[in-house]
């Protein structure tokens, strides 16, 4: 099996997603707000989790050396979050994306995690330039992308997705 790169901050480890993962993603991916601002990814038990991850996150990762990240805290080895680089179709560019876990909201996580992402994009991987979506009613994750730097493009709608998203972007 191929090793891929890890990434650490201060109080965080960023490691790629894998299907040991499962139950943190099961948990995740049905936390409230996954569910109002990503959306129902309609995985109703760990077996659903252990799929998605096989199916949506380690073939951008064999393709490309990245893709979502599951955050764990250092001083306890705690799961609390994700966060990743991911080749949207819809998108030109590179999405950068995050989601915490409840009890791991504004504790300054996602933003440590998202500037270490942003330096792995450009010094790591050659990223250039970086996309993020959000919807306008996300003002914590609209909060968040002003202080990493990201303007607002546009409004937009991507492939079999309903909702109208906003736009950013950030020249690395």
């Amino acid at each position: 099996m191929k090793t891929y790169k890890t990434f650490a901050t201060e109080r965080l480890i960023l490691r790629p997603t894998n299907t040991e993962d499962s139950a943190f993603i099961f948990e995740l991916l049905n936390s409230p707000k996954w569910l109002n601002f990503i959306g129902d990814r309609n995985i109703k038990n760990e077996k659903d989790a252990e799929d998605y991850i096989s199916r949506r996150m380690l073939p951008q990762l064999e393709r490309l050396g990245f893709s979502n990240f599951t955050i764990i805290r250092k001083e306890d080895g705690k799961k609390i979050g994700s966060c990743g680089l991911y080749d949207r179709e819809g998108l030109e560019e590179i999405d950068i994306g995050y989601a915490f876990l409840p009890d791991f909201e504004k504790k300054g996580y996602a933003f440590e995690a998202t500037v270490e992402l942003k330096k792995v994009a450009r010094e790591v991987f050659g990223i250039e330039k970086l996309n993020a979506i959000t919807l306008e009613r996300n003002e914590s994750s609209r909060k968040l992308l002003k202080k990493l730097n990201f303007k607002f493009k546009e409004k937009i709608r991507l492939p079999d997705d309903p909702d109208e998203l906003m736009l950013y972007f950030v020249q690395l």
